[in-house]
């Protein structure tokens, strides 16, 4: 795995969480226990600080970033992942927060200063505009994003299984690594 400082700050790891030999983690960045940074992710927090919660997957090819503070963002804009959030294959999240028990479709595009609130589903491919705040409980999709309804029981009840199947599948992978 690649795990890098930049200037003043080195990434601060869990113990328990698993970064993936091929994903780069880079700078201010934390990464809670028992989450998961899967190949070919990037997670630059080189201007400004990225907080990764507990139990998070954060599947392949995802890029996750972060705005410096400027005229333009006064202050700059972190990006924050909460606890049990499945993210999918080649998302991007930049500068943006992300609540507990989220899920966020493969390909979807969170910008800066967006709000996703707890227990919300991103469509696959959907695009979440500056500043946008989705509402707790309801499936979003489209480019740009929209509301479509609420999530049924059967998805509320997914967004809690997902991070523990991703949990698991963590531990085999962490296991594959430390055999002989």
């Amino acid at each position: 795995m690649s795990i890098r400082p930049f200037e003043q700050h080195t990434p601060r790891i869990h113990p328990t969480a698993y970064v993936d030999d091929l994903a780069l983690v880079i700078g201010d960045v934390e990464i809670g226990e028992d989450s998961s940074i899967w190949p070919m992710s990037v997670v630059r927090g080189d201007i400004h600080r990225i907080r990764i919660g507990a139990r998070t997957s954060i599947q392949d090819g995802t890029v996750i970033h972060v705005t410096h503070d400027s005229r333009f963002c006064p202050g700059g804009q972190p990006t924050l992942i909460g606890n049990d959030v499945t993210v999918g294959h080649k998302v991007i999240l930049h500068a943006c927060t992300v609540e507990d028990f989220c899920l966020i479709g493969m390909g979807a595009i969170v910008m800066d200063k967006a709000i996703v609130r707890s227990r919300v589903t991103i469509g696959a491919g959907s695009v979440v505009p500056p500043g946008k705040v989705l509402e707790s409980g309801f499936l979003y999709v489209g480019s740009p994003i929209k509301q479509v309804r609420p999530l049924n029981e059967c998805e509320l009840e997914f967004l809690e299984y997902s991070p523990q199947n991703y949990r698991r599948l963590q531990k085999r992978h962490q296991a594959m690594r430390n055999l002989p």
